[in-house]
């Protein structure tokens, strides 16, 4: 049974193709959890992309190696979510804060990015 816990390599999945886009290491130091990229996986994308569109630190770093998601914590509110922290999406270079669910016994993880009022989910495999 894989655990219930975002620490793990995660495949990324695009929204609008649905095909993998990238392989995401989440881990936790000291109950701070972030990801990075650890492969890209999407033919269409070079192999030393950078994030060109990123405004903060992140700017001009290239996308493998990059950590996209920073500053998690388990919520004190509810032990089945990791939040507080955000997420960039190197196509757009915008910062969400976000909020991390394992679902399906942790096979699963549901991303969530929230800009105001506003949010979008996308749900990453386990691949260990």
């Amino acid at each position: 049974m894989a655990q219930m816990s975002p620490a793990g390599l995660w495949k990324t999945i695009d929204d609008d193709t649905k095909a993998a886009k990238s392989l995401v290491r989440i881990t936790d130091n000291a109950g701070v959890y972030s990801g990075t990229i650890e492969k890209l996986l999407d033919p269409g994308t070079k192999l030393d992309a950078v994030c060109d569109k990123c405004t903060d630190d992140r700017k001009d770093k290239p996308l493998v190696g990059l950590t996209i998601l920073r500053h998690l914590k388990q919520s004190a509110d509810d032990k089945t979510v990791w939040d507080g922290g955000d997420i960039v999406d190197p196509n757009n270079g915008k910062v969400y804060r976000t909020r991390l669910k394992p679902v399906d016994g942790g096979k699963k993880l549901e991303v969530r990015g929230y800009l105001g009022p506003f949010y979008r989910t996308q749900v990453w495999i386990r691949v260990e």
